[in-house]
């Protein structure tokens, strides 16, 4: 189900202040349904749709015109972070924040460049994403406090990279096919996901082996699965 109704709601938290209209976009339900009901308890904040994918996450913004959009980065079909460019490319200026258990180092600064305002782990108090809601609507940017010292200490420093994982050199495509390969997917379903040729994901898939020094596809899938698994690339 694509929309849901509004929950009654609290009294604004600012008198006389109109509620945020907020999109939701995860590919679980129980993760959509969850977060719906705590913001509709914020008093400040209505949830006006809730999406699994992306196409229904564009349908969804011409037809409720939200306030704000909230994205995974793992959908169905498209990814997170091919929705986060088709709003920016439709919508300019409705803020994105993105909701997401992948690792913030490789994933902040990638979301911020593609045209999110933000960046939140889902391992985050929910206060903390209610903080970084607010933040992003009011113009701001949100990403947490480590990540926000890192990227100023890399300025600081004049580097020109936050992490120092080996996955940091791959583009944001190879990325997103590297942990399509952790999660087992093969290269038809990876193609299918990303709506490429099974051709161009293969090709993807020798970059990412030359890049990270691996010899053989067997190499790449123990890498990637291990990465998958919370473990770190070594």
């Amino acid at each position: 189900m694509n929309q849901i109704q509004s929950m009654p709601k609290k009294q604004p938290l600012s008198k006389g202040k109109a509620d945020c209209r907020v999109l939701l976009v995860d590919d679980h339900p129980i993760v959509r349904e969850g977060l719906a009901a705590r913001m509709e308890l914020e008093g400040d904040m209505s949830v006006c749709g809730l999406a699994e994918s992306a196409s229904q996450a564009m349908d969804l913004i011409n037809e409720t015109s939200p306030d704000i959009v909230i994205t995974d980065l793992s959908l169905s079909g498209k990814p997170g972070l091919e929705l986060i460019k088709d709003i920016r490319a439709a919508r300019p200026s409705l803020p994105i924040l993105v909701l997401s258990i992948h690792d913030e180092e490789l994933w902040a600064e990638r979301v911020l460049r593609a045209g999110a305002q933000g960046y939140v782990m889902k391992a985050q108090a929910t206060e903390k994403v209610m903080d970084a809601i607010r933040r992003v609507l009011a113009g701001g940017v949100w990403l947490s406090e480590r990540m926000n010292s890192a990227v100023l200490g890399r300025l600081a420093q004049g580097q020109t990279k936050v992490s120092d994982t080996p996955l940091v050199v791959l583009s944001d495509r190879e990325l997103e096919v590297f942990q399509m390969i952790g999660q087992g997917l093969s290269v038809k379903e990876i193609a299918a996901h990303l709506y490429l040729s099974a051709k161009t994901v293969e090709v993807h898939r020798e970059h990412i082996k030359e890049k990270l020094g691996l010899k053989s596809s067997a190499e790449l899938l123990r890498y990637a699965v291990t990465y998958a698994l919370g473990g770190p690339p070594q």
